[in-house]
């Protein structure tokens, strides 16, 4: 049980995707601008991490490899996230369209978000069990949400600050991105005290 909540807090703190290991910025810089965009993205980035998690564990364990396909998991990897992804996108489509269309362009860059890449290439080289690769996916995504959402905060603060001309726009919104990011580092002390 420890292992599963360090594994927990790691995704969502230590080991934040987005903040710590700077994967899936796309989708961080260009849907953090509005509070039901962020939430709307971390609920599918949730989901898709978890079920391809789980989704990518059971291939690799009773199909790659016994038959000896083990080299070929990150081309496979990749097939089950595009086809859960355009799960996702079918199911916004047809019953939340407006969060579909809030979403844009941003749902089908789910596909290519290498974060979903990594965690499900993390379970299989951390060897983790079905249950930690689930515990894994899922903390991960909720650690892409708390950062979009924490840094949606930080953006509708930097509209009302104006800063000057130069730093307006794309460079302070870069700055500050880089300034989060180093209060998630902090949380590295507080993990070796709870887990070490």
């Amino acid at each position: 049980m420890t292992k599963v909540l360090m594994i927990a807090f790691m995704m969502i703190f230590t080991q934040n995707y987005v903040l710590v290991q700077f994967l899936a910025i796309c989708p961080f810089l260009g849907v953090s601008q509005k509070f039901d965009s962020c939430i709307g993205m971390s609920g599918a980035v949730i989901f898709v991490m978890t079920l391809a998690s789980a989704v990518t564990w059971c291939i690799y364990t009773y199909v790659m490899v016994p038959l000896g396909l083990a080299y070929l998991s990150t081309i496979i990897f990749i097939l089950v996230i595009a086809a859960l992804v355009q799960f996702v996108e079918i199911f916004l489509k047809k019953f939340i369209k407006p969060l579909y269309n809030a979403l844009g362009v941003y749902l089908p860059l789910i596909t290519t978000n290498c974060a979903v890449l990594a965690v499900t290439l993390l379970n299989i080289s951390e060897k983790y069990n079905l249950l930690e690769s689930c515990v894994d996916g899922f903390s991960a995504g909720v650690g892409f949400g708390l950062a979009l959402i924490l840094f949606c905060g930080v953006r509708k603060a930097l509209e009302r600050a104006k800063p000057p001309k130069s730093w307006a726009g794309l460079p302070i919104t870069l700055v500050a991105a880089a300034l989060t990011s180093m209060t998630f580092m902090g949380f590295t002390g507080i993990a070796d005290k709870l887990f070490g």
